[in-house]
């Protein structure tokens, strides 16, 4: 897929989410911006020049038919000191969205084109305002969904990963400036640098590499949630426990097994991390062909699951069904949840944990919410355990893209290490070395292909 704008246009798009509300804003960036906004502005005292970084309250009217569209609060924004540093206008009109399309209309008639989707942001990068990295983290902070992943986001916009990648890259280059200054100037009689110092400052080098790889894993918790699947045999509770955790009524429950013979997917906020909750039939034996292919989707599932809610009812002995189930879950993260406590008990905890090896055993009933407190801390605890060693604030922010580079960025770094060992020539070290430096300039942009600009800005909405 090719960009299919031009940076030197003006563009303007509706800048906020469709529907009614109180305000929505239409977004106008480029060299016409202003000639535009003076055509279709009227205010309502004073001159109808535009003061940069001034709010002018007036009129949007249509210069065809000489009608009024809107009231409205209209603020320029004259370059280099707004979002894309092209000169930027945004009219504030009333949210609906009649009148929203009807002022984009008089704009692009005016002579302004539809932005594509994240073209403003897109422009903030070409314009060298924010790097690669910080436009990716304009679109985490509008998707973010918890305050963790809020403040994530907002690490990076900041420029926590760019500055981790540029000491990277200098420590890369305080190795590969000897080098090349040997192979470069023969005639000084300069020295190669020992091979020992080299392979130890790689060994460094590496090492940065492997713990901002590893913050991918714990950032990815905040970033996008933690998918707990809730697990169990037909009618010991799954849909009431869910309904529980949500704080409201969304799945059916009845007394009859097998109700739910598809995957339910909601999600929650769970001290600060966003919980992805996947209620799914239960994993016995199934009757028919609905059954059977509610369980298959359940199994398959159940292999994305970070961490397992599952369920025995403790009303009644365990069974073959509930041992099957165990084994399935075997070696997975799991929390085993002992489910209708109001009714007289039939299972004793210590039963369960011979069974599964697993200790700490959350006492509910989905029926009356006992316990359902309790649980939640337990598995908030099961999500921290060995994943979430730090707060949003202190981790680097690091997404699939970035990790994809740093990867590849070790995968060069350690055969230049496993070339030195065999005392390859210098000059073939130093081809490596400049490859993993082109390879790190990817993650703000420095040396990303059009293809890979392209598939990021798509995501974004029309008027980011």
């Amino acid at each position: 897929m090719v960009f299919r704008g031009d940076e030197h246009d003006t563009i303007a798009a509706i800048a906020t989410p469709y529907g009614e509300g109180g305000i929505g804003i239409v977004r106008i960036s480029g060299p016409e911006a202003t000639r535009i906004a003076e055509r279709i502005f009227r205010p309502r005292r004073g001159s109808t020049t535009l003061a940069t970084h001034h709010i002018r309250y007036g009129e949007i009217v249509d210069p065809e038919r000489g009608r009024v569209i809107d009231e409205v609060l209209l603020t320029f924004m004259a370059a280099p000191k707004t979002y894309t540093r092209q000169d930027v206008v945004e009219i504030n009109c009333h949210g609906g969205f009649g009148v929203l399309q009807r002022v984009l209309e008089v704009v692009l008639r005016e002579g302004a084109r539809e932005a594509l989707p994240g073209e403003f942001t897109r422009r903030a990068f070409l314009s060298g305002r924010i790097d690669l990295a910080q436009a990716e983290a304009v679109l985490d902070i509008i998707q973010a969904k918890t305050d963790e992943g809020l403040r994530l986001a907002g690490e990076q916009l900041r420029g926590r990963l760019t500055k981790e990648i540029e000491g990277l890259r200098g420590s890369l280059l305080k190795i590969l400036t000897p080098i090349e200054a040997y192979i470069d100037f023969p005639e000084e009689d300069i020295d190669p640098p020992p091979t020992e110092a080299v392979a130890k400052a790689l060994h460094r080098a590496l090492a940065t590499v492997e713990r901002l790889i590893g913050a991918y894993e714990e950032g990815e918790i905040y970033r996008d949630g933690v998918k707990v699947a809730i697990v169990g045999k037909a009618n010991v509770g799954k849909s009431s426990l869910l309904n529980q955790l949500l704080e409201r009524g969304r799945a059916i429950v009845t007394a009859i097994p097998g109700t739910t013979t598809d995957v339910i997917e909601e999600a929650v906020n769970l001290s600060g991390i966003l919980i992805r909750l996947m209620d799914m039939a239960g994993l016995g034996e199934p009757r028919n062909e609905v059954e059977r292919e509610g369980v298959r989707l359940a199994r398959e599932r159940l292999s994305e699951a970070h961490l397992i809610l599952l369920v025995v009812d403790r009303s009644r002995p365990l069974d073959d069904e509930d041992r099957s189930i165990f084994r399935e879950v075997r070696g997975k993260r799991a929390v085993p949840v002992l489910n209708k406590i109001d009714l007289p008990p039939g299972l004793a905890a210590e039963e369960v944990m011979k069974e599964t090896g697993m200790e700490d055993i959350y006492p509910i009933s989905a029926l009356r919410g006992d316990g359902i407190e309790e649980l939640k801390r337990g598995m908030a605890g099961a999500i921290v355990k060995g994943k979430l060693k730090r707060g949003a604030g202190e981790l680097v922010p690091v997404n699939l893209r970035h990790r994809r580079v740093l990867e590849r960025t070790r995968v060069v770094l350690e055969g230049v290490l496993e070339g030195c060992g065999r005392k390859i020539p210098w000059d073939l070290t130093a081809i490596e070395m400049r490859r993993s430096l082109g390879i790190l300039g990817e993650i703000a942009g420095e040396t990303t292909s059009e293809e890979v600009l392209e598939m990021i800005f798509s995501r974004f909405c029309i008027g980011k």
